[in-house]
């Protein structure tokens, strides 16, 4: 089979107006970034304010592991598929960051005969959104330094400096920095980091931010720092926001685009799950809602993050009513969550896969609480047998859970018709009742709690005493009425990226929680999670080129 980019550069685009002309998009509505990728207006959302909403379906996936889920393909697949029912479909996605596409895991444009294109440019940078989201977030940086630097007239304590400067890169070696090093005209000197853009407060805003108003208000209200009396410092008070929000007028846009059967996507905004909560733009999804009968949205990683941060924080601070959840899973994955390694899983093993099945079994368990409706997709190898397809059939059928084969990847969206039509079936049979899992009355150390051992299985959560410290300082000044975010690794449910398949006996250990007034949710960090990731020992970049005509190889 062709690679990813070699099927993406053989797609045959239609020019972006039209697929926004049929989407419903009017053309003073559009902002055109060449051919074929474009910016919609929010004027938009004013214009089909009354108009009915369409489903929005969350798909989401078991632990990721080194052997493919298929998520994002399967997103795309699944809409191309219900057009070709005739249901009127958008996917609606997030944005790729650089540092996978140039690391470990690659781009999140799909994959085989499922993808958005043009792939090349929504991997690489697209329409400039991650650009202008981390110098918004460093001019913020800036002006803090250049506080401190002009007499530090707020009283800021440098040692109480909560916020890091971004880049949209994985760079180990700018976790921890020293700044202002040189003569008195180079700064105040002080300790430092970097994170990816991606778990930049500002990204959040971005995503979570209702209107340009909005957005500026919650780029206000980031805690930056504390003052020598324990009061917070925040944006507001540096006078940032106005600039800020400047730079990010047109990045608040929702970008759309095609898949490689034309179908249309909004790709906007890009927040990870492990250590950010993993959702495109609420303006995406709600724009996508009033353009389509079927929304096809998804949440980074695993059920257990970008599935609960999708219902407990987007959701409700959207007000949104998920409709159904497909839930991805692959033979593949299960047999490595029964403890196959990556080298053994193309031979048949039905002991393994009925032991990696605990992984199913509890995010499907899992997304129950939520009260919403459930159908599974395997995302089908070729090494797949039949005898291990019918045992998962089998196995999750006895829980009353439609299981579905799609092959969207090698058939585009021929191999997701019958996933449509069961989807279809199944937002007509059943009612979603969606209730978040918690109550935001609740304490945060409650919330936490309730997280870790209603999602996770966690025993018991340990708390370190920074931890606890930074929790009584939230609650004292009025933060602790907001949902969590919780950074944890995304290969198991416990903070252990070792234990696989559905382990239990384990404590989750919150080493560190961080305040995030503007996107108004607290980050609970667990384990050893960084918020700036490293590249491997042979990053995918060291494979990448272009030749002198302009063909990109490599990418993926």
């Amino acid at each position: 089979m062709k690679s990813d980019v070699q099927i993406a550069q053989e797609a045959m685009m239609r020019p972006i107006q039209e697929i926004a002309l049929e989407m419903g998009i009017e053309e003073e509505e559009l902002e055109l970034y060449g051919k074929y990728k474009a910016k919609v207006s929010l004027e938009l959302l004013r214009r089909l304010e009354t108009k009915q909403d369409g489903k929005l379906i969350l798909v989401t996936a078991i632990n990721p592991t080194p052997a493919g889920e298929g998520k994002t393909t399967v997103n795309i697949g699944l809409s191309m598929a219900l057009h070709k029912i005739g249901q009127n479909a958008i996917s609606a996605i997030r944005e790729p960051s650089l540092g996978p596409v140039f690391g470990m895991k690659g781009g999140a444009a799909g994959g085989g005969y499922a993808q958005v294109v043009p792939m090349e440019d929504i991997n690489l940078h697209f329409t400039g959104d991650f650009h202008a989201i981390t110098s918004a977030h460093n001019l913020l940086a800036a002006l803090l330094d250049n506080h401190l630097h002009h007499g530090n007239p707020l009283q800021i304590d440098p040692k109480s400096i909560m916020l890091k400067r971004v880049t949209d890169m994985n760079d180990r070696a700018l976790r921890n920095i020293i700044i202002g090093l040189g003569g008195k005209t180079d700064g105040v000197v002080r300790e430092s980091g970097f994170d990816i853009t991606v778990a930049s407060e500002v990204m959040a805003c971005l995503c979570l931010a209702t209107s340009l108003s909005d957005l500026k208000h919650r780029l206000s209200n980031i805690v930056v720092a504390y003052n020598y009396e324990g009061k917070p410092i925040t944006a507001r008070d540096l006078q940032a926001e106005g600039a800020m929000t400047l730079l990010l007028k047109d990045a608040i846009k929702p970008n759309v685009v095609q898949t490689i059967e034309n179908t249309p996507v909004l790709i906007h905004g890009g927040p990870f799950a492990n250590i950010a909560h993993g959702c495109n733009s609420i303006l995406a999804t709600k724009m996508a809602l009033k353009l389509a009968d079927y929304v096809v949205t998804e949440a980074g990683f695993g059920a257990d993050l970008g599935g609960e941060k999708f219902f407990n924080i987007k959701a409700r601070t959207a007000n949104l009513n998920p409709r159904a959840v497909v839930l991805v899973a692959t033979i593949r994955a299960l047999k490595m969550n029964g403890g196959v390694v990556k080298s053994g899983l193309a031979q048949e093993n039905l002991d393994a896969l009925a032991k990696g099945m605990a992984n199913l079994e509890r995010h499907i368990e899992n997304i129950r609480k939520f009260a919403v409706p459930l159908i599974v997709a395997i995302n089908t190898f070729p090494s797949d047998t039949e005898k291990e397809i019918r045992l998962l059939k089998e196995t999750i059928g006895q829980k009353g859970i439609t299981v579905v084969e799609t092959d969207v990847y090698q058939k585009g969206g021929d191999g997701g018709i019958e996933l449509a039509e069961k989807l279809v079936e199944l937002c007509e049979e059943e009612s979603s009742h969606f209730t978040p899992l918690y109550s935001l009355d609740a304490s945060i150390e409650e919330k936490i709690t309730t997280i870790a051992t209603e999602i996770y299985r966690a025993d018991q959560v340990d708390f370190s005493p920074t931890a606890k410290r930074q929790i009584r300082k939230m609650t004292e000044l009025g933060y602790d009425d907001l949902p969590i975010c919780m950074a944890k690794t995304p290969y198991s449910f416990s903070d252990d990226p070792a234990l696989l398949g559905a382990p239990t006996g384990f404590t989750i250990n919150v080493r560190e929680v961080k305040l995030n007034a503007g996107a108004k949710f607290i980050v609970a960090l667990t384990g050893t999670m960084m918020t700036m990731p490293g590249l491997p020992q042979k990053p995918a970049a060291c494979s990448m080129d272009i030749s002198e005509q302009g063909e990109i190889v490599g990418l993926s």
